[in-house]
């Protein structure tokens, strides 16, 4: 409903709505569409979208209407199923005209909304007690015998009147980096300010609606940040600039709360091979490319990576994937078992002698520090966990933070700039925070900063603090901040198996293969990893796992989600992505967000080598699921433009030279002695894996490094 209590449809219109629903989604031996409440859900996204309501939705049912009464002399409510598909059909393959709007989109979008009602969560209408989910095969939560939601530890946070004066070191950003960092200087004796954007969010706060969450986010995201106030724009070719909103693909977004992306990630736990280190050395620089090598190399990072596997938790097999380098301990807890889709891969690797073990994951799998193991829930990723049992840095390294007394916790708090002195010395922070409806600011003084707000908002942040000294941002003498922004493409394949091998049992990705990191022919630079896909949302099946010819819609689209739900199997994965200069993060001239800062400007495209490594990488997908008994498979294909995502990094990359880098191999901004980076940002290559496990030791071995300063 719209303000006033008013119908955003028409009685007359309703009956239309109605048949329009039930032939998208008919009634069989389960219910129709509007017997499982989807016009419940379609008034509350009407509500929500008055103008795709008025301009387009609302128009298109008169028009339809008239249409059959045009050729049938009938209303659309009183012809038969079979003259009702047809013209529905007409409207697929624009076989009608003069209609006031597009009648493809028309339907396209009317549909989209019906399946959304009929898929989705429950409680935010339609789906009437979950029958979709049950004819097709998905389990939501946990098992029932497994007490859910576990009770989450109250964080003392602290307003500005709390604040002292001055910190040892301020810590911008309390995701992955930022929150080992705050663990590591707090129990040294340092005392210590986390400093978080985001809003502490417990479960119940992130919730679980399916079309608003970081896995698929149509309307907004289940984190943050609010779609008001905080716009991101592109640089176009053109030189012209678009907004972009934060549920948007080419915002990449970030997960904004307390914990960051750890939040509600999907945990994979990897190392980086030792080769990616040394990129550039290994298979030279392609034109148009910014590769180069870490100033660091695998080595002297591997006590770090152990430190992070043990002491924010890691469950695997430490023998399972050779050759990635020398690994001194076993993981502390064993791997998950097996789910039966990894149980059809194994069998297809062996078929074709490929090496292939279980995925290292963030995630208990066995009780520790009083959480209980995973409780193998059907939408891990994109979520917070319901049992507590993903390890972030929420409900690890920074409730060791706070629990040495050395620690002050602020969120929904933003770092607007750093101050300097002489543009050689961080001095302390501007904060800036919508308190009671009003704007308020503080500074506070530190001795030390340590940013880690992640690649896109660091960079901006350093980019904001420009001085007389540095009058184009901090650390940015020689333009190097912002450069080289990069993320991950993700090349992969589908298989539609004739028996099922989904069993439901998240978080579902249990396998994968490193054979293909480096080494490949062709002159691949780089590689890639292979691990079959957590768990499918019923959305993102319907949106992104059907056959590229599966019907849709109809008593066949009922069928198709029925009958593929459970029997298709997703491989897929991250390729090294060759960086580039001109992939990078500028202020725009133009726009400010809601405290008047200038926001993130983004540009650039993904270099032609890592389509091509993505090209190489799904092929190998699509061998490894034809091994693996698929009757019917196909790949899919990334696109070419600007690739961060929940994955950025680069942007103020690592190095010994100031004139090609941003930060040095101890992890502080060139020319300074008391400002430090500690994310992703300061990645000089991402790897062909998931790279937080990276982040997580580079961030104890930055703090480590500030505290022997100290």
């Amino acid at each position: 409903m719209i303000p006033g209590d008013q119908k955003l449809y028409s009685d007359v219109l309703r009956p239309v709505l109605e048949a329009v629903a039930d032939r998208m989604i008919p009634e069989d031996t389960w219910p129709s569409a509007t017997d499982s409440g989807v016009l419940a859900y379609l008034e509350r996204r009407a509500g929500e979208d008055v103008t795709t309501w008025k301009d387009l939705i609302e128009p298109g049912l008169h028009t339809l209407d008239a249409e059959a009464i045009n050729l049938h002399q009938r209303p659309f409510v009183e012809l038969s199923a079979n003259e009702q598909d047809e013209l529905l059909h007409d409207l697929v393959y624009d076989r009608v005209q003069d209609w006031p709007v597009s009648p493809k989109r028309f339907f396209t979008t009317l549909l989209s909304l019906v399946i959304e009602g009929y898929y989705g969560s429950p409680e935010s209408g339609g789906n009437r007690e979950g029958t979709s989910w049950d004819m097709i095969g998905f389990r939501p939560g946990t098992f029932p015998e497994i007490d859910a939601p576990v009770l989450e530890p109250e964080l003392s946070e602290r307003t500005f009147d709390q604040l002292q004066d001055q910190y040892d070191v301020v810590v911008v950003g309390a995701g992955a980096g930022g929150s080992v960092a705050a663990a590591v200087l707090a129990e040294s004796g340092l005392r210590v300010l986390v400093v978080e954007r985001g809003s502490w969010l417990p479960y119940s706060q992130i919730g679980s609606d399916h079309v608003r969450n970081h896995r698929l986010s149509k309307y907004g995201h289940n984190t943050g940040p609010a779609l008001e106030g905080n716009p991101r724009t592109i640089l176009l070719a053109n030189g012209d600039e678009r907004i972009t909103a934060p549920f948007e693909g080419d915002y990449h977004n970030n997960a904004m709360t307390l914990g960051g992306g750890t939040r509600v990630y999907g945990a994979q736990a990897w190392r980086f091979h030792p080769d990616d280190f040394r990129m550039a050395t290994r298979y030279g620089i392609p034109d148009g490319s910014s590769l180069s090598d870490w100033p660091i190399n695998y080595d002297e990072l591997e006590p770090y990576y152990e430190r992070a596997e043990w002491e924010v938790g890691v469950s695997g097999d430490g023998d399972a994937h050779t050759g990635r380098g020398r690994q001194r301990l076993h993981f502390p807890m064993p791997a998950l078992p097996r789910t039966l889709e990894a149980e059809r891969l194994a069998q297809g690797a062996a078929n074709l002698g490929w090496n292939a073990g279980p995925v290292p994951l963030l995630i208990n799998s066995v009780e520790r520090d009083g959480r209980p193991a995973c409780g193998r829930c059907g939408q891990c990723v994109g979520f917070a966990c319901p049992t507590n049992s993903k390890n972030g840095g929420h409900n690890t390294m920074l409730l060791r933070a706070l629990a040495t007394g050395n620690c002050d916790l602020i969120c929904d708090t933003m770092v607007e700039r750093i101050d300097t002195e002489a543009g050689r010395r961080a001095t302390g922070v501007r904060l800036v925070q919508e308190a009671a409806g009003s704007i308020q600011r503080r500074q506070v003084r530190t001795n030390h900063v340590m940013v880690a707000a992640g690649a896109i908002e660091s960079a901006r942040l350093l980019l904001n603090s420009a001085n007389d000294a540095e009058p184009h941002g901090i650390g940015n003498r020689y333009g190097q901040v912002g450069r080289n922004l990069q993320g991950h493409v993700y090349t992969g394949a589908y298989g539609l198996f004739d028996d099922p091998v989904q069993d439901g049992l998240g978080p579902g990705v249990s396998i994968a293969t490193c054979r293909f990191a480096h080494g490949n022919a062709d002159g691949i630079i780089g590689g890639g990893m292979l691990a079959n896909e957590f768990i499918r949302l019923p959305l993102i099946h319907w949106n992104r796992a059907l056959a590229p010819d599966a019907a849709r819609w109809g008593i066949a689209g009922k069928e198709t989600m029925r009958d593929s739900y459970l029997r298709t199997s997703h491989v897929q994965g991250p390729i090294q992505e060759i960086p580039n200069a001109e992939s990078r993060v500028r202020l725009s001239p133009t726009v400010k967000d809601r405290f008047g800062v200038p926001v993130a400007q983004l540009s650039g495209s993904v270099h032609p080598e890592s389509l091509r490594a993505a090209a190489m990488l799904a092929e190998q997908a699509e061998t490894w699921l034809w091994a693996a008994g698929a009757r019917r498979v196909w790949r899919t294909q990334p696109g070419g433009g600007l690739s961060a995502g929940q994955h950025q990094a680069g942007t103020l990359r690592m190095g010994e030279d100031p004139m090609t880098s941003v930060t040095d191999p101890s992890g502080r901004v060139h020319g300074y002695d008391n400002l430090w980076v500690s994310d992703g940002s300061v990645h000089v290559t991402n790897g062909g894996v998931n790279p937080v496990l990276t982040i997580l030791a580079l961030a104890f071995r930055t703090a480590e490094n500030l505290v022997k300063q100290t």
